[in-house]
């Protein structure tokens, strides 16, 4: 994967559900610390990009690289294996297990990848603000502190670019600016991408990034 290309870029994707065309001849482009926000209300196809851009579907026509890499041409054990090391995923409801503690569940990447390192783990919960909530399960933990588990995950293998799908979605507007401000924050500091959906324009208000009108993107600076 060539690291002077963009971290994520989409050219031409079409794609759509039987009956219901969604996208067509879409373009994205994201650069290495960029944080940007795709808007669009209920049904808009927001989550169904960033499933697109995470190589979860496959588009019917163009191509999502990631750092120059056509990813749309891999199989699927080749772009799981690099989705676990490239990409960080953030989303409305944070998918913690509710069987392990905090801690563990910010670990589950390193275990999946056979390399847990607890040190880490620990950094990024102080990071968020648990390190003392460390060894509680989640239903031990408010709405809020959750989903800072949940973003704590996502950056535990430093990854190039991190896709957050309405991450605010199910708190309260406090709680909401709350999380928002500690992932771009977190994500700063290690000079990561960001693309966050939402439909809360209030929260993201100022953002450079995208709407979703009609199947396209619409420049927020236009």
């Amino acid at each position: 994967m060539g690291s002077a290309a963009p971290v994520l870029e989409a050219q031409g994707i079409r794609f759509g559900y039987p009956g219901v065309p969604l996208f067509e001849r879409l373009d994205l482009r994201l650069e290495p610390g960029e944080v940007r926000v795709l808007l669009g209300p209920s049904g808009s196809g927001k989550t169904t990009l960033l499933h697109l851009l995470a190589g979860i579907l496959r588009p019917e026509g163009g191509a999502v690289y990631w750092q120059g890499t056509a990813i749309s041409a891999l199989g699927e054990e080749r772009i799981t294996r690099l989705r676990r090391r490239f990409l960080g995923l953030v989303f409305q409801h944070h998918y913690l297990l509710p069987e392990l503690t905090a801690l563990e569940n910010v670990l589950l990447p390193g275990w999946i990848a056979g390399r847990p390192d607890p040190g880490r783990g620990r950094a990024l919960l102080a990071a968020v603000g648990l390190e003392a909530r460390a060894d509680h399960p989640p239903a031990a933990l408010s709405g809020g502190e959750r989903q800072r588990v949940a973003v704590a995950r996502a950056l535990y293998h430093r990854p190039p670019l991190v896709l957050a799908d309405e991450p605010t979605g199910a708190l309260d507007p406090v709680h909401a600016a709350q999380v928002m401000d500690l992932l771009v924050g977190l994500v700063r500091d290690t000079g990561a991408a960001l693309l966050v959906a939402t439909h809360d324009e209030r929260l993201v208000a100022g953002w450079p990034g995208w709407r979703i009108e009609a199947g396209r993107l619409v420049s927020l600076e236009a």
